[in-house]
């Protein structure tokens, strides 16, 4: 090996060195810049505060109070409208997916039917036995398809001209 190649040998490993050198002063440079944002390093604790058994008491008690209050017709918690079978759909269709899934949702009475058949077939859905009949008729009262096409028509509405 020749001065040439021993120079060029240097040269890179200085190089590589510098680089290794560079990137480690910027990693630093980030945390002490992130030290300094946020000293008590709060990003990295849990946002979850811890109560008191006194005060997980006065809780409970209060979301039992709210946990199945009906406000205008609407069970404020899943948003399901209030009418006979409630209970029973609250109960039986929140134990695994949200309310939301069924309140999107516009079925037949023959439609709600096959797809509890399917939940039972595919996704290990209890037999709701004699309650089957209340939770479909209250599905299909209440969650039937509509023939409003594309949206509802917007209703107390101000309108105004645009000014050119």
């Amino acid at each position: 090996m020749d001065n040439s190649d021993k120079l060029k040998n240097s040269f890179k490993q200085i190089r590589h060195l510098t680089v290794v050198i560079v990137v480690f002063f910027m990693a630093m440079a980030t945390i002490l810049l992130y030290f300094l944002i946020d000293p008590n390093l709060s990003s990295f604790k849990s946002n979850t505060k811890k109560i008191t058994p006194n005060e997980y008491e006065i809780i409970s008690e209060l979301d039992e109070a709210d946990y199945d209050k009906i406000e205008n017709g609407i069970h404020v918690r899943t948003g399901f409208i209030e009418d006979d079978g409630l209970m029973l759909v609250v109960n039986n269709c929140t134990n695994c997916h949200s309310a939301k899934l069924v309140t999107q949702n516009r079925m037949s009475k023959e439609r709600w039917l096959a797809t509890i058949r399917w939940m039972q077939e595919t996704q290990n859905l209890w037999d709701l036995g004699k309650n089957e009949e209340v939770i479909v008729n209250y599905l299909a009262t209440n969650y039937a398809p509509s023939k409003k096409g594309r949206r509802q028509n917007l209703t107390d509405i101000e309108w105004y001209e645009l000014e050119e």
